[in-house]
């Protein structure tokens, strides 16, 4: 059985199945296509869907005749169904696809997460001694690196904290314009995904009933009340997918919760001229922020996600 590999970066265990796979013996493969022509692909087929969801699709389309394909699970806020069950409602979009195989993108506890990829490895190899040992070989590989919280402020510029979900703000073909265009107004954006995971989900633990809350939606909060709580941080930032109403509604909710001014952008898939680069809104919020956020921008009122000063 041959198995096909997205290579996502938004997923840090990718490195962890790609050399699993290669120590049970399983032929592996990754999109014979790039990033762009990719979601371009995919945009094709799902013309109505989030630009999250066209990506993972074009990369699953652009694999060539593969058996399966191993499809990173992504945290889903409230009301995601894409993301609470991307890899049961592709293939009733979309015919023809290889069987999709859900895997945890990130480390958990461990012990969770070698009882699914044993699972896997047995449906793959049919060889248990050859899962331990595979098992074995890659643990190493399953241990989440460490990181620090990023330096809050640069010198002359106004720190931001940009909070939006990694699978849209890590991938380079989809969010590589949004750095540009806020540095371009001198702001110094530290954008949610560089908050440590185990710190954000620290601070998720804040929340209102958080055991009831999705995981998605608790990572997000996590982020962005860490990041608001700091002085450096004078603005929030969220963006969410183009349609995509349940990311955009979780964000609102979580901005609600916060006191520091926010504002709120879509992020909507490539056109012919690369990754989308220019918000005008952006411009009012650099002015409110530079007023000390008392002036609220012309085109964005309060109930577009505006929260207090």
């Amino acid at each position: 059985m041959k198995v096909g590999l997205l290579n996502s970066p938004a997923a840090p265990l990718t490195p962890y199945w790609a050399a699993y796979l290669k120590e049970l013996g399983v032929p592996t493969q990754t999109p014979a296509l790039g990033d762009a022509e990719a979601l371009a692909l995919g945009a094709q087929s799902l013309p109505g869907e989030s630009p999250v969801v066209q990506l993972a699709l074009g990369r699953i389309l652009a694999l060539d005749r593969v058996d399966a394909a191993l499809l990173p699970e992504w945290p889903a806020v409230a009301g995601d169904a894409w993301g609470e069950a991307l890899s049961e409602l592709l293939p009733r979009r979309i015919s023809g696809l290889p069987i999709l195989l859900p895997v945890p993108e990130r480390t958990g506890e461990l012990d969770a997460l070698e009882a699914q990829a044993a699972a896997l490895g047995l449906r793959l190899s049919q060889n248990p001694g050859g899962v331990r040992l595979a098992l074995e070989r890659v643990r190493l590989l399953a241990q989440p690196a460490r990181t620090d919280l990023p330096a809050l402020s640069r010198a002359s510029r106004t720190t931001v904290a940009v909070i939006g979900p990694r699978p849209l703000l890590q991938e380079p073909v989809l969010a590589a314009g949004l750095r540009p265009a806020l540095e371009a107004l001198d702001f110094y954006p530290v954008f949610s995904y560089e908050v440590p995971h185990a710190d954000a989900l620290r601070r998720a633990e804040r929340m209102e009933q958080a055991h009831k809350v999705p995981a998605g939606e608790r990572e997000l909060f996590g982020a962005a009340s860490l990041l608001a709580g700091k002085g450096a941080v004078t603005g929030l930032v969220f963006v969410a997918p183009a349609r995509d109403g349940a990311t955009q509604a979780a964000l609102q909710r979580i901005a609600d919760k916060l006191h520091k001014p926010a504002l709120h952008l879509t992020l909507d898939t490539p056109g012919a001229d690369g990754p989308q680069a220019a918000w005008p809104e952006l411009d009012a919020f650099a002015e409110r922020l530079a007023s000390g956020g008392r002036v609220r921008p012309a085109n964005s009122p309060a109930s577009d996600g505006e929260s207090g000063a």
